[in-house]
């Protein structure tokens, strides 16, 4: 929001019977009155609880990230119980100097409500799930969020599997089992991590590990050596999965992998105290596969978009006008013989994103001068800075699918 307050979201489900009709807000609507209300990340838990209480939680398990220029928060949330209305929530603060990977599974253990800088909760986060036997305080063990509302989530390694990889990726030194099914709430990287090492972690497929689906999908050559096939990718349907009896941790889906085929939308946020709010804060967005596409960045500041940035494409089918569709279009057609499309394209993603990227620095220098003598002025060049980032991205995309068409047409 204009405070550079960001928010993200995944869902863990947690107990069916836990979810109730008769509440008012569910997670979209949640994050829409977090954000016009909050100025930082800590306000926010707060706003969201007293709301969730009052009028009712109506969705499944949902996690959010709150973030804001100093702190950010996990906040972990489900609902009263069958035809009940309020909430059951916890957060925890992120250590300024840690990272935190949440994977559609509960992630909040144990909860010290005495330390207030750490912690927050519903004041029935505890009784409830001993008044429904989620958890026996005679049993010896520690009362646990997730162990009480969500405990298949760390039984199942379609989320352990990639919470270990992000944490073994950025401290690998800690040699974390990927067969563990609890991992530390947070670890601190071994080196700082910045947009763009998030964006790759954002594109990983497991490649390299024993956890790669695609390690035994081989051919023959012209050399007679073996080699990956053109066609294996990590981005079948499940029922491809099937089909080649691919094995893995999610049973015949086969592992699950951070970047995923059927993402509609990834975003990577900045919030930046050093800098005046409409520019400190920065949407990184990329539409559909996070292995393929190029993040843009759109300011807090801006007063506008593109017209295909504005123009929904999933509901309303194919469309020029909509730049998802460049994207998702582009995804599409890269995933069937992805060992080949991969380097094309790398050669369009990669250049681009180093551009935006690159371009950062000179981009906030400019808009903090202009607001200290004009604002209106710096909104307007904060919005054709990200509308042309939007516009070459778009294009490009649209370009490059249109390439993969010819140059593999005898291919398919």
């Amino acid at each position: 929001n204009e405070r550079q307050l960001a928010i993200g979201e995944r869902t863990f489900g947690g107990r069916e019977e836990m979810k109730s009709e008769k509440g008012l807000i569910d997670c979209e609507t949640l994050t829409r009155l977090i954000l016009e209300r909050a100025a930082t990340a800590r306000q926010a838990v707060r706003i969201a609880g007293a709301l969730i209480e009052k009028h009712g939680w109506c969705d499944e398990g949902e996690a959010l990230s709150i973030a804001d220029p100093k702190e950010v928060w996990l906040m972990e949330i489900v609902g009263p119980g069958e035809d009940e209305v309020g909430a059951v929530w916890a957060a925890q603060r992120v250590p300024d100097d840690h990272i935190c990977v949440s994977a559609n599974s509960a992630r909040i253990g144990e909860i010290d409500l005495a330390n207030g800088d750490f912690f927050m909760a519903s004041k029935n986060v505890v009784e409830l799930a001993k008044d429904r036997g989620y958890w026996d305080p005679q049993s010896g063990e520690p009362f646990r969020f997730y162990g009480a509302y969500n405990p298949k989530g760390r039984t199942s390694f379609a989320s352990t599997r990639r919470e270990w990889r992000v944490l073994d990726l950025l401290a690998p030194s800690l040699g974390l089992e990927p067969n563990a099914n609890v991992f530390p709430f947070s670890v601190k990287p071994e080196e700082p991590v910045r947009p763009e090492r998030i964006m790759e972690i954002f594109r990983d497929t497991f490649e390299g590990t024993d956890f790669d689906m695609m390690k035994n999908l081989t051919v023959t050559d012209d050399d007679g050596q073996s080699a990956k096939s053109p066609l294996a990718n990590p981005f079948m349907p499940y029922e491809m999965n099937r089909l080649l009896r691919l094995n893995g941790g999610w049973g015949w889906r086969g592992e699950r992998p951070l970047a995923r085929w059927y993402c509609m939308y990834v975003t990577v946020t900045q919030s930046r105290s050093w800098l005046p709010d409409p520019v400190g804060g920065v949407l990184w967005f990329g539409y559909s596969n996070p292995a393929m596409t190029t993040y843009v960045p759109i300011y807090a500041g801006v007063t506008d978009l593109p017209e295909d940035y504005r123009t929904d494409g999933r509901t309303t089918g194919f469309s020029r006008r909509s730049a998802w569709w460049a994207f998702n279009r582009l995804a599409t057609l890269a995933a069937h013989r992805w060992g080949e499309m991969r380097s094309d394209v790398a050669e369009v993603r990669d250049p681009l994103q180093e551009k935006f990227l690159a371009a950062q620095a000179g981009i906030a220098e400019k808009a903090q001068e202009l607001f200290e003598k004009a604002p209106a002025k710096a909104r307007a060049y904060l919005t054709d800075r990200t509308g042309d980032a939007c516009s070459e991205a778009t294009e490009a995309y649209w370009n490059l699918g249109d390439m993969l068409w010819t140059k593999y047409d005898e291919k398919w």
